[in-house]
C-alpha cells in the first residue's frame, strides 16, 4: 500500500508541476523516478518515454503508466496514471471555471509568458541529458541527424520518425555488426 500511495503521491506531483505538456515533464521525471526512487534507470526512461510518443494518447499519461506498472504491476500502473492526471483535472476545472473573467488581464498574460520560456529551457535540459545518454556513436548521431533534419523539413507525424529510427538503429547495427 505504501508503494501505491508513494506512487500516486509522486506523479501528482509531477502532473501538478508540469507546464507545458509531456515535453517538459522529461526532466522532472528524471529526477524524480530515476534519481531519487531508482524506479526505472534512464535508459528505461527513455524507452518509456519513446513508447509513449507512439501509443495513442498523452505522453505524460503513457509514461506514468509504464513506469507505474513496472513498479507495482498493473495497480500500479493505474495508480500512477490517475496521480498524474488528477492535478490537472482539479487544476484544469478551476481554470475553466474562470479564465473567461482573468484571460485579458496583463498579469495573466505576462505569467503564461514567462511559464512558456521556462518550459522551454526545461525542454532544452532534458534535451542535453538525453543527448549524452542517447547518440553515443556514429550510427545514432546518423540516426539523430536523421530524424532533426525530417522533423525541420517535413511534416511528419513524430510516430513514423519513432519507429523509422528504430528499423534504421535495428538495421544500422547489424551492418555493423557484419562488418566487423
Amino acid at each position: 500500500m505504501n508503494k501505491l500511495l508513494d506512487l500516486f503521491l509522486t506523479f501528482a506531483r509531477i502532473g501538478g508541476l508540469t507546464f507545458g505538456g509531456g515535453y517538459a515533464m522529461l526532466p522532472i521525471l528524471q529526477k524524480e523516478v530515476v534519481e531519487k526512487r531508482g524506479w526505472a534507470t534512464e535508459e528505461e526512461l527513455m524507452d518509456y518515454y519513446a513508447i509513449g510518443q507512439c501509443t495513442p494518447g498523452i505522453i505524460a499519461v503513457n509514461t506514468a503508466t509504464f513506469v507505474g506498472q513496472r513498479t507495482g504491476g498493473v495497480i500500479g500502473g493505474i495508480v500512477a496514471t490517475l496521480g498524474v492526471v488528477f492535478p490537472s483535472l482539479i487544476i484544469i476545472s478551476v481554470i475553466a471555471a474562470f479564465i473567461q473573467n482573468f484571460a485579458d488581464l496583463a498579469i495573466v498574460q505576462n505569467a503564461f509568458a514567462g511559464i512558456r520560456v521556462c518550459v522551454c529551457v526545461l525542454i532544452f535540459n532534458a534535451v542535453l541529458k538525453l543527448w549524452k545518454k542517447s547518440v553515443v556513436d556514429k550510427i545514432t548521431l546518423v540516426i539523430f541527424l536523421a530524424v532533426m533534419l525530417g522533423s525541420i523539413l517535413t511534416d511528419l507525424s513524430p510516430i513514423l520518425f519513432v519507429l523509422m529510427a528504430g528499423v534504421a538503429g535495428i538495421f544500422l547495427s547489424k551492418k555493423e555488426a557484419q562488418t566487423k
